[in-house]
């Protein structure tokens, strides 16, 4: 390297080069995540909230109690025609479920749909986007915890990105989102659900993707939505 040669040109040659490159390179992908990770926990819902808008229909994605009858106030208040309890076990039955109700199962018979099929939250939106088609429903409340509703609304998005999404976060408290940093078993649902919404993103991104530069711009069909 002569003099004249900038320092930096040089600092990247050989194989000792190529190890600080990558070193570097993996380094800026570290200090991002990182930041994305805090900017995430930031965004996630610390108080109740009332939607700002009526629906088609709501659905409620199963796995902490407070979220079905939280949904099932909405319903009783009239914010959406319909609602779906969607991954729920398939041990369980429509008299427990009442159960979990604090609005009685006065509309059980009539308004509430139930899923037994999904499994997770891809299974939750796959099931969710069937629905939707079958109801002809243009909007839906979501009805999930709110450290769960990031991904939740990025699944769903991908196979229906046509259908207006309107989160409803539950406040769960056994998540100690103040000061969480202090509290292991938060940190590692955290971490978790940040991981998990970061693949959530990746593939609705991949899906975006195909349907434009693959497709012609048109977007996948819900009824032909595969889990991938």
């Amino acid at each position: 390297m002569t003099e004249e040669e900038p320092k930096s040109r040089g600092r990247f040659r050989g194989f000792v080069g190529g190890v600080r490159l990558l070193f570097d390179a993996l380094l800026g992908v570290v200090v991002l995540l990182v930041i994305g990770f805090f900017l995430f926990v930031d965004t996630i819902e610390r108080e109740q909230r009332d939607p700002v808008r009526s629906a088609d229909g709501i659905a409620v994605l199963t796995g902490g109690v407070a979220r079905i009858d939280e949904a099932m106030k909405l319903l009783s208040r009239q914010k959406a025609k319909r609602l779906l309890i969607t991954g729920v076990n398939r041990t369980t039955t429509a008299e427990e479920l009442k159960q979990l109700s604090s609005q009685g199962d006065q509309y059980f018979s009539c308004c509430v749909d139930i899923d037994h099929e999904a499994r997770n939250t891809i299974d939750n939106a796959t099931e969710t986007s069937q629905w939707v088609a079958r109801q002809h429903y243009d909007s839906i409340i979501v009805v999930t915890s709110n450290y769960h509703m990031p991904r939740a609304l990025a699944e769903l998005a991908r196979v229906m990105p046509e259908v207006t999404l309107i989160p409803y976060s539950v406040v769960d408290n056994n998540a100690h989102l103040e000061r969480w940093w202090t509290y292991p078993g938060t940190t590692r649902l955290l971490l978790s659900e940040y991981i998990k919404y970061l693949l959530a993103l990746g593939r609705l991104g991949a899906t975006h993707f195909v349907g434009k530069f693959f497709l012609g711009g048109t977007t996948i069909a819900v009824e032909d939505a595969s889990e991938p």
